[in-house]
C-alpha cells in the first residue's frame, strides 16, 4: 500500500558523458542480461562470477542439464482473476490462519457482525503483510514447530466494518476507530505440523499480539529523548504506544522480529499553526493525509494538538519473538521513512547490514550498517546491535556503480546551517538529509533483499506514473512507469558494508507484447511468466528469487507470486506460480528454512472498486454470506513432500 504523495524536491539528472540517456539505459539492460549464444553451462560460469569468486574448472553433466531446464521445476499456472486462489499443479495452498481467528485460549468466536477493540486484541488482526520464520525445537511429540511473526499493516474501513461505506466519514465513531487500531500491528503466532499440515497453536506461550495503541514501545538509539518525540503523554521522548502501517519486515541474524513502519501520515488529521517548525519536516511526510478518522476523538492523531506525535512513527521496531513480555523498540538509528522493509544480511566482517527502501514515488534506498559485530549464539551481546552505526542513502549513477551516502550530521550539507542540530534530526528528518546528498529519487523502493549466497541485493521498485520524460534517468528508465522494475546491486566480493557497489536493471515489468510498454523480460518469458508492479520478494533457502506483486490486477490479471531467474541464459525468466482472489495483493513470502513450506500473506481481498462490506469482490476464503472476506496467511506445500519450486 502507499499514499498519494511524492518527493517534490526532486532534481532529474543524468550524469555528465552519456551520449543520450538510451545509450545509458540499453548499456545497463545489456551487460550481463540475456548472454544469448553462449550457451547454457557458459553463461551461468559468467553470470556467477559477480563477487569475485572465479568460475568452476568443470561442470558435470547433471549440473549442465539442471541448468538448460532452469532453476525452476514446476508448471506455471495462467494469469486469470477470479474469487478464489489457485497454485501450480502438484502443490496444496492451505488457510493458515484468517482475520479474526482465536490466538488464546480466552479469544472470543469471531463475529463480524459486533466487533470490538477487546476481541480484535485477541485475535488475528487485518491485513496482513509481512510474515517471518524463526524455528523451534520440534516438541515432545516430534512435531516441527516454528514462530511466524505477521504485520498487519493497515485496515480497509470499507470492507472490514459494516454499515460505514454509505456515510463515511461521518459514520466512524470512537469505538469503531478503536477497533481498526487493535487490529493493526502485528502478530506472533506459534504454528506446528500435524498429520502433514501446518496448524495454529492457540494458547502457545509464544503467542502475542501488538497493537497500534496499547503496547508500550520504547525509543532507542540516537535520536531518543530528542525534544523533537516529545509529546504531553511522553514528556520524556522515550515511550511510545504502539506501532502502526507496518508493512514488510524483516528476522535479524539473532532471531528478532523487525517491523517496518510505513504509510503513518495516514493516521493523522489536523493543522499545525502557522510557521510551526515541524510544518516543512511534516510537508515531506505527507503528514496529515487524513485516511482514518482517529484524530476526532484521540488528541494523539491530530497533529494540531500533538505536533510531534508523527515524529514517533516511521521507523524500524525490532521485537523478542520469544519473550512475549518483551517491550518492543524502535531503533531510529535506521532513519525515519516510510519503511518497506528491513532485510538483514552479515557481513564478511561480522557487522550486520539492514536494507530498506522508502516506498514513494521519487523517494530513496537505504542500508545501515552496525558498528558492532554480530556474535553467533550471544544474544545478550546482539541486543542492542541496531542502536549504532552509519545510515546510507543510494546513489544509482548512469555509469552503473552505485555510491552509498552516509547520513552523518556535520558532514556534507547535514550542518546546523541547514537546519540540522543533531544526529537526531538527521534521522528525524532522514528524507531531508537523503535530499541534500543528492540520492537518486526512485520509482517506489519497496522490498530490498540481500542473497548471503551470492553478494547480490534485489530492489523491487513497484511503479511510478507520475515520472516525466524530463525526469527518466539510468536507474529509472521509463517515464510513467506504470508496471515497476527490478534492479540487481552487486555488492564488491560479497561485502555488504562496501561504500560503492554495481547495479544493473534485472527486469523492466508489464507486457512485453506491447512495444510502447517498453518491458524487458528474457524471450523464454511465456505469455503467464510476466508480472507488473513488483512488491515483495524473497530469496529461497536454494538462493532463488520469488516476487510477489502489489498492482498487477491493472493489467487484467490478478496479482501474485512468480519465480525469477537471475542467472545464465534464462536470467530474466518468470514463472507464475500462485495467483491471489480478486482484490487482493500478495505479500510477504517467506520459506521456512528446509524450504518445503511457503507462508504467503493474502491481503484485502474483496477489495474491488465499490466494494463494501455489504457487497465485497469476493467472500474469500469462507465463501460465506455471513462472512466478509477475511485476509489470510496461506502455506503452500509439495503433494509428497519436497522443497517448493523443486
Amino acid at each position: 500500500m502507499m499514499d498519494d504523495g511524492e518527493n517534490r524536491t526532486v532534481n532529474p539528472r543524468i550524469a555528465a558523458g552519456a551520449a543520450t540517456i538510451g545509450d545509458v539505459i540499453t548499456t545497463r539492460l545489456s551487460r550481463r542480461g540475456f548472454l544469448g549464444g553462449l550457451g547454457a553451462v557458459s553463461g551461468l560460469a559468467l553470470a556467477g562470477c559477480t563477487s569475485g569468486q572465479a568460475a568452476p574448472a568443470a561442470i558435470d553433466a547433471e549440473a549442465a542439464e539442471m541448468m538448460a531446464q532452469g532453476a525452476f521445476r514446476f508448471d506455471e499456472i495462467v494469469r486469470g482473476m477470479d474469487a478464489g486462489h489457485h497454485v501450480a499443479a502438484g502443490y496444496d495452498a492451505d488457510v493458515l490462519i484468517r482475520w479474526g481467528d482465536p490466538l488464546f485460549a480466552d479469544s472470543p468466536a469471531f463475529d463480524p457482525m459486533n466487533q470490538t477493540a477487546a476481541a480484535q486484541r485477541r485475535q488475528f488482526g487485518y491485513n496482513n503483510d509481512y510474515i517471518g520464520h524463526v524455528p523451534l525445537e520440534a516438541d515432545a511429540e516430534g512435531r516441527e514447530r516454528v514462530i511466524l511473526c505477521v504485520n498487519h499493516e493497515y485496515t480497509s474501513t470499507n470492507i472490514m466494518l459494516p454499515g460505514v461505506t454509505a456515510g463515511y466519514p461521518a459514520s466512524m465513531t470512537r469505538e469503531l476507530c478503536e477497533i481498526e487500531m487493535a487490529a493493526h500491528g502485528g502478530t506472533i503466532l506459534e504454528i506446528r505440523k500435524e498429520g502433514g499440515k501446518w496448524k495454529p497453536v492457540v494458547g502457545s506461550p509464544f503467542n502475542r499480539r501488538i497493537t497500534a495503541d496499547t503496547t508500550p514501545m520504547q525509543m532507542t538509539g540516537p535520536a531518543a529523548g530528542s525534544a523533537r518525540l516529545q509529546t504531553t503523554d511522553d514528556p520524556t521522548g522515550t515511550m511510545v504506544s504502539g506501532t502502526m502501517n507496518d508493512c514488510a519486515g524483516g528476522i535479524t541474524p539473532w532471531g528478532t522480529y523487525l517491523m517496518a513502519e510505513e504509510n503513518f501520515n495516514g493516521n493523522f488529521l489536523g493543522e499545525l499553526p502557522e510557521g510551526h517548525r515541524e510544518a516543512e519536516n511534516h510537508k515531506r511526510y505527507g503528514v496529515p493525509s487524513g485516511w482514518y478518522q482517529w484524530g476526532r476523538f484521540f488528541d494523539r492523531y491530530d497533529v494540531s494538538k500533538e505536533p510531534n506525535e508523527p515524529n514517533r512513527f516511521g521507523w524500524i521496531v525490532e521485537v523478542d519473538p520469544m519473550d512475549p513480555n518483551s517491550v518492543p523498540k524502535k531503533r531510529t538509528a535506521l532513519g525515519r521513512v516510510k519503511h518497506e522493509g528491513a532485510e538483514s544480511v552479515v557481513a564478511p566482517d561480522g557487522r550486520v547490514v539492514v536494507y530498506t527502501g522508502d516506498d514513494q514515488r521519487f523517494d530513496y534506498v537505504y542500508k545501515f550498517v552496525t558498528r558492532g559485530k554480530f556474535v553467533a549464539g550471544d544474544k545478550a551481546a546482539n541486543a542492542d546491535l541496531l542502536d549504532e552505526g552509519t545510515l546510507y542513502v543510494a546513489r544509482f549513477d548512469a555509469d552503473g556503480t552505485l555510491a552509498w551516502l552516509p547520513l552523518v550530521f556535520g558532514t556534507g550539507p547535514l550542518t546546523e546551517e541547514n537546519g540540522f542540530a543533531s544526529q537526531a534530526d538527521v534521522l528525524i528528518e532522514t528524507r531531508r538529509a537523503g535530499d541534500l546528498l543528492g540520492a537518486t529519487p526512485m520509482d517506489r523502493p519497496e522490498d530490498v533483499e540481500p542473497n548471503p549466497k551470492t553478494g547480490r541485493v534485489y530492489v523491487m521498485l513497484t511503479n511510478n506514473d507520475r515520472r516525466t520524460q524530463a525526469q527518466v534517468d539510468a536507474a529509472n528508465p521509463r517515464a510513467s512507469n506504470r508496471f515497476g522494475h527490478i534492479i540487481e546491486i552487486i555488492e564488491p566480493e560479497g561485502d555488504f558494508t562496501s561504500e560503492t557497489s554495481r547495479w544493473e536493471i534485472l527486469v523492466k515489468c508489464g507486457d512485453p507484447s506491447i512495444a510502447q510498454v517498453g518491458a524487458t523480460w528474457n524471450p523464454l518469458t511465456t505469455e503467464n511468466g510476466w508480472l507488473a508492479s513488483p512488491d515483495n520478494c524473497a530469496i529461497d533457502p536454494q538462493g532463488r528469487l520469488w516476487i510477489s506483486t502489489d498492482g498487477n490486477d491493472d493489467t487484467g490479471a490478478a496479482d501474485g507470486l512468480w519465480a525469477l531467474e537471475t542467472d545464465g541464459e534464462r536470467r530474466g525468466t518468470g514463472r507464475h506460480f500462485f495467483r491471489c482472489p480478486v482484490g487482493a495483493e500478495l505479500c510477504g513470502p517467506r520459506f521456512n528454512d528446509s524450504g518445503d513450506a511457503l507462508f504467503l500473506a493474502v491481503q484485502h481481498p474483496g477489495d474491488t472498486q465499490g466494494a463494501s462490506f455489504e457487497a465485497p469482490g469476493t467472500r474469500w476464503p469462507d465463501f460465506s454470506d455471513a462472512m466478509p472476506p477475511r485476509p489470510s496467511v496461506v502455506v503452500v506445500t509439495k503433494q509428497g513432500g519436497g522443497p517448493i519450486g523443486g
